[in-house]
């Protein structure tokens, strides 16, 4: 899940993940390798100290039904690093990436058990995808279609789908455009979305198949959220509840709900129903940090 999530396609229906991960980030600028596991109730755990390479803007997503992956980042210099984690919510030390190396991508589930991460910055806004399959490999880069952009949303919608939504050109000018993506990875052009255009918002599905994006930045912090159907429409603002912040990040969990966690200068959390609601801050354990990533693991 979550940004992002998966499903298994069974007799009884299509299974999200229950548990979620928020891992790396930035305090003050200063590098993190710090995670935290999020329970099947959404209980935000304390820090654990991470493998892998400190760092910011990482892009994060599930796969294989009940793993997730941490791809990309910022060290000071664009990484194309991954840590896979397994379903047990365990990070593993660095793999080299393929593909070209950059910070501020999103990832997305599609079809049953596979991702893409696109967008993102490399020395420039890029529209970079690169396809993850069930084993947690990471694809070559795939020129796409769409605005290059970097802090977009990225997360699934419709059981088997994907959305890119919302990001940032070169600071200015920011967009509210989404992309499609389908069951089997593709990416559709631009379409003019709802909503304020904002960049470094965080999205979470929730209800089994719909997507909310939640907070971001558009000149100051901005605390709308918007819905997505589970037809890919995103909808007009809804005055968001909590405290107005961006460079924070979500995540499923519990099979149908949603978190949507830290971000600029706060530890805060705020739990999404599986009607989309978005609750009252919560001040939560862990270290406050921006930047980081979350996705889900577990089915179970």
């Amino acid at each position: 899940m979550f940004s992002n999530e998966f499903w298994q396609n069974s007799s009884a229906g299509y299974t999200p993940t229950t548990k979620a991960i928020v891992a790396f980030g930035s305090i003050s600028g200063t590098k993190q390798n710090i995670s935290n596991l999020v329970s099947s109730s959404g209980v935000v755990g304390s820090d654990v100290t991470g493998v892998g390479t400190a760092r910011g803007f990482p892009a994060c997503t599930t796969f294989g039904i009940d793993r997730c992956v941490f791809y990309t980042g910022q060290t000071g210099s664009n990484l194309n690093a991954t840590n896979l984690v397994s379903n047990e919510g365990v990070v593993a030390t660095d793999a080299s990436g393929v593909g070209t190396g950059r910070y501020a991508a999103k990832g997305t589930t599609y079809g049953t058990d596979t991702a893409v991460v696109a967008y993102g910055w490399a020395g420039s806004a890029a529209t970079i995808s690169n396809l993850i399959n069930n084993a947690g490999l990471v694809a070559a880069d795939i020129t796409l279609v769409g605005t290059a952009r970097f802090w977009p949303i990225g997360v699934a919608y419709g059981e088997d789908k994907g959305i890119f939504a919302f990001g940032d050109q070169q600071y200015s000018p920011r967009h509210n455009m989404r992309n499609l993506v389908s069951n089997t990875g593709v990416i559709a052009s631009d379409v003019t979305g709802a909503g304020t255009t904002r960049g470094s918002a965080a999205s979470c599905t929730y209800g089994d198949d719909k997507a909310i994006v939640v907070y971001g930045y558009n000149g100051s912090a901005v605390n709308a959220s918007n819905l997505i159907s589970n037809t890919g429409v995103v909808g007009s603002d809804v005055s968001g509840v909590g405290t107005a912040r961006w460079g924070h990040t979500g995540a499923g969990y519990g099979s149908d709900k949603g978190i949507i966690t830290t971000g600029e200068t706060t530890s805060t959390t705020n739990l999404v129903s599986n009607s989309g609601v978005v609750a009252s801050d919560v001040t939560q354990v862990g270290t406050s940090r921006q930047d980081a990533s979350a996705g889900g693991y577990s089915i179970t």
